[in-house]
């Protein structure tokens, strides 16, 4: 697997940081400007947007020295968000890192500005997987980067601690699509955990399920998410503990929280063997995000965080091991050997053993 130049690396970083320095809360939407009008001899800030039909709102008198800073710091920020695009287009183009499709990027970007990752969801999935280049610092192939939906995960602890909540989600996905629409929940008609569109793209909320498999088939109440409810998912709680904050490459960089790499890894070896009869696409996408996460890790010398990750998920009890088992055995013959041994050298370098699990080192 080949990594990108410390360039582009050094670029990513940069990009990463100046993102989240740039994603605190503003009255005022960067899509519009302030414009300086006169009135009867006086001059007066207003604030002029022309999406998706021009309006201006006032703000105050131009000699109001706390009104004059905050229009330089939004010219700063404006400023830099010209910048920040030329940084992720170069890292686009040149460094050959993958951007989300637009409209899934347009999607996360709306989430993010009203409020999503702040309240600590995480960003789950393929378009999580996307962001992964770019962190690690190396070139995945584009087939394993390609999805029609996003999934965004919480823990149910959070979203009743933190005392906050985003705005309505419906009224933000709508902001970007008129045709999103809240989907019923299967067993719990009066919750929504997924929304659609016209065009059949789909928005999940996930959680960790917090007791038995019964709770399943019920959608969890979420008060910080705007209206949502959650998913409750089996190993999901491993997924999403401890997450990173990283970088979509959309327009001027959207910053996000995604899983990290190493959990991510073992968990696709975890649901690639729950997935249903037919789901046999999804399962191979599964195990190939998977070996990608595995090869890449060990590529930019991360396999003790590889190792660390699969023994915390080993000692859960039999059902996960079960699960790794299987997961490792669904593998192709060359990446099993791949992934064993990578695990097999990680756990040997970490001084880490673990019962019943055999060690192939290549």
């Amino acid at each position: 697997m080949k990594t990108i130049d410390l360039a582009y690396r050094t670029l990513y970083a940069e990009l990463v940081q100046r993102s989240l320095d740039a994603s605190f809360e503003t009255d005022f939407s960067t899509a519009g400007n302030f414009v300086r009008v006169p009135v009867k001899g006086r001059d007066y800030w207003y604030f002029e947007e022309t999406r998706p039909e021009k309006t201006r709102r006032y703000v105050g008198p131009a000699e109001d020295p706390e009104i004059a800073r905050r229009v330089a710091a939004f010219r700063e920020i404006k400023g830099d968000l010209r910048s920040r695009r030329k940084l992720v287009s170069t890292l686009v183009r040149d460094a050959g890192l993958t951007a989300p499709e637009t409209f899934t990027g347009d999607v996360v970007e709306a989430l993010e500005k009203a409020g999503l990752f702040r309240l600590r969801a995480v960003l789950v999935g393929t378009v999580a997987f996307q962001t992964y280049a770019g962190h690690l610092g190396v070139r995945l192939p584009g087939a394993a980067l390609q999805t029609g939906d996003a999934d965004f995960a919480q823990f149910h602890s959070v979203s009743a601690d933190v005392e906050d909540s985003m705005p309505p989600v419906i009224d933000v996905l709508r902001a970007v699509d008129p045709t999103f629409r809240e989907i019923p929940h299967r067993t719990d008609a009066g919750r929504t955990t997924q929304y659609e569109n016209a065009s059949r793209y789909r928005i999940e909320f996930l959680t960790p399920n917090r007791g038995s498999d019964n709770h399943a088939d019920r959608a969890s109440p979420m008060p910080s998410l705007g209206g949502a409810s959650a998913q409750p998912l089996r190993f999901l709680d491993f997924l999403i503990r401890d997450p990173v904050r990283t970088v979509l490459l959309h327009r001027s960089g959207v910053p996000v929280l995604v899983p990290s790499p190493e959990r991510f890894a073992v968990h696709k070896l975890i649901v690639a063997t729950r997935r249903e009869r037919g789901a046999a696409p999804k399962r191979e996408k599964d195990l190939h995000q998977a070996g990608l996460l595995v090869e890449a890790l060990d590529t930019t010398r991360r396999q003790d965080d590889l190792a660390l990750a699969f023994a915390e998920a080993w000692e859960r009890g039999d059902a996960w091991r079960d699960a790794l088992r299987k997961g490792l055995g669904l593998l192709k013959p060359d990446r099993h050997e791949m992934v064993q041994s990578v695990l097999g050298r990680a756990l040997g370098e970490v001084g880490v053993q673990l019962e019943g699990f055999s060690v192939r080192i290549a």
